[in-house]
């Protein structure tokens, strides 16, 4: 059987969403797990639950013995990078168990870090796959427009001078559509395709928040930073909007601004 839920997860902890392995040899092809991951915090919440379901059925046979000890592989919608937050991350995982949801998801929560959570547990189809089923995925980028800082500002980027919502989403129109974005991708990208169509990107500002909200069919690594890190650096220099859609038609990573801090980032919704 096949199961989904919703992932919330605040990332500054966390050396990603993704489990990285590094050290790869003969003898250990896939390499050395390293850092800590949502992914490896979820699959050991996930095993210690379903094992403990499966142990406490005392099952003497040998050979199930062995199938029921495999640890359960969390699949996830989309990597998110070290200090990028969720709100709305997808999961889904196999295993052989029936699974009542108010049960394991009070479990599961109880099991998990304070600064993870699961909702919305559901069994899915099992053609359902959490990264290849995806449509479109929703990010927003929030930073603070102020010159003076303030204790509860927190990881927040804090932008000193004045920004020009109008302005911002001229820059951000010329985004729309599908377009190759090589130069809004870091050298990080494994992904050859470069290809990605955005549906939506508005800016709004709360107070002195700017928020920046982009919907695309996919990104590629780091692009929405690298996008935010334009749009600032149009409004720095006071360029014109439309220096954004001449970054776009360049396809050169060194036109486009810097890539910003990853804190203010979050996955806030992936559609099917």
């Amino acid at each position: 059987m096949r199961y989904a839920f919703d992932v919330q997860y605040i990332g500054k902890n966390y050396d990603g969403s993704q489990i990285q392995f590094e050290g790869k040899s003969d003898e250990n092809p896939q390499g050395i797990q390293i850092g800590r991951t949502i992914q490896g915090e979820l699959e050991n919440a996930l095993s210690t639950l379903i094992l403990s379901g499966r142990k406490s059925k005392n099952n003497k046979d040998e050979t199930l013995a062995k199938y029921n000890n495999r640890p359960v592989k969390a699949i996830f919608s989309g990597r998110t990078d070290k200090g990028v937050n969720s709100l709305g991350q997808v999961v889904h995982f196999d295993t052989d168990e029936m699974i009542v949801a108010s049960k394991f998801l009070y479990s599961i929560n109880e099991i998990l870090p304070d600064d993870i959570s699961v909702t919305n547990l559901r069994e899915v189809d099992g053609r359902f796959h959490a990264q290849k089923s995806a449509k479109k995925r929703h990010y927003r980028f929030e930073f603070i427009n102020r010159r003076i800082k303030n204790a509860f500002d927190g990881d927040l980027l804090r932008v000193k001078y004045p920004t020009d919502i109008e302005r911002m989403q001229k820059s951000l129109n010329y985004l729309l559509g599908e377009h190759d974005f090589s130069s809004f991708k870091s050298s990080g990208t494994l992904n050859p395709s470069k290809i990605c169509i955005i549906y939506e990107a508005k800016v709004s500002r709360v107070g002195d928040r700017v928020i920046i909200d982009i919907v695309g069919n996919r990104f590629l690594y780091n692009m929405v930073r690298t996008i935010v890190g334009t749009l600032l650096e149009i409004e720095g220099h006071n360029l014109q909007p439309e220096h954004m859609k001449d970054v776009l038609e360049a396809k050169d990573r060194q036109k486009a601004g810097r890539t910003v801090s990853p804190y203010g980032l979050t996955l806030v919704k992936v559609m099917y």
